[in-house]
């Protein structure tokens, strides 16, 4: 196992315990600035890709570990160490009493928010971003957050109506993505909209009322621009006033029997139609 030169953690009432815990809430979160990712994923991709916005400065404060955690996961504690990171050893108890889950893994990051001004994330001139507008399950929150990083989007925007980012439940359904691309929060709906359109970002609002389909959009050639697509809430999806906002409403086409798709399919299915239409030619990723 390698040397975390660190005393054992074994008290729940000691200082670092008792204020990790405290994360579990919302208003605690906010207030510290801080939260945490649990499991080898999370910590993993913490350690490596964690970095504040602006300064370059470690997104991880110190990283709990139990003995074996520590051997099952060496090469995770050899990079937080080499990072210069504080490896701190803990019991099973004292990291079941931090996480959220039911059965932890036994590996934990304290981190530091990293979310990214909105003003900076149209600086860089995104050509993909999803926004997430009154979505309010983490776990929904999280997956997109995944998806968009797998189909190569250039940032996550999260509403001011939305879920907490640094939710545990989303924290982990991001399986350490939050950790690789721009995430904006706090946002409201109708300045994101306004001013991803004045970026000449080109905002698609997915959405089953939809006049256009999908496949109209990618017949037509359309989604090769820079684009935003904007989710809406799980249970009842866009409100008309968001909708009118946007440039086009477009529903994801259901060609067998099924009724509607779930809010992460949903985002799956266009996100990638996007990423596929911006790296075809005349697409604004294809190479020149």
């Amino acid at each position: 196992m390698p040397s975390t030169d660190s005393p054992l953690l074994t008290s729940l009432r000691s200082p670092r315990v008792v204020a990790a815990r405290r994360l579990a809430k919302r208003n605690q979160r906010t207030k510290e600035r801080r939260f945490l990712a649990e499991g080898p994923q999370a910590v993993r991709e913490a350690v490596v890709f964690g970095r504040l916005p602006g300064t370059g400065e470690h997104a991880v404060v110190e990283v709990y570990v139990t003995p074996e955690a520590a051997e099952r996961h060496a090469g995770i504690v050899e990079a937080a160490l080499a990072e210069g990171l504080p490896v701190l050893t803990a019991t099973d108890e004292v990291i079941a009493d931090v996480c959220d889950t039911v059965t932890p893994q036994g590996i934990v990051a304290l981190c530091r928010f990293i979310d990214t001004p909105f003003a900076d994330v149209l600086a860089a001139r995104p050509k993909l971003v999803a926004v997430l507008a009154h979505v309010r399950d983490p776990g929904n929150a999280g997956t997109v957050l995944r998806t968009a990083d797998a189909a190569g989007a250039d940032a996550v925007v999260l509403t001011d109506a939305s879920v907490d980012l640094y939710n545990p439940k989303a924290v982990r359904a991001s399986v350490g993505s939050l950790f690789h691309l721009p995430v904006a929060v706090g946002v409201p709906v109708e300045e994101a909209i306004g001013r991803l359109r004045e970026a000449g970002v080109r905002v698609l609002a997915a959405d089953g009322a939809g006049e256009r389909d999908l496949d109209q959009e990618l017949d037509e050639g359309t989604l090769g621009a820079p684009g935003a697509w904007v989710f809406g809430n799980e249970a009842w999806g866009l409100p008309e006033e968001t909708r009118a906002l946007t440039d086009e409403v477009v529903r994801v086409p259901i060609h067998g029997h099924a009724e509607s798709l779930n809010l992460a399919t949903a985002a799956a299915v266009c996100l990638y139609a996007s990423a596929r239409a911006q790296r075809s030619p005349g697409g604004c990723r294809a190479a020149r």
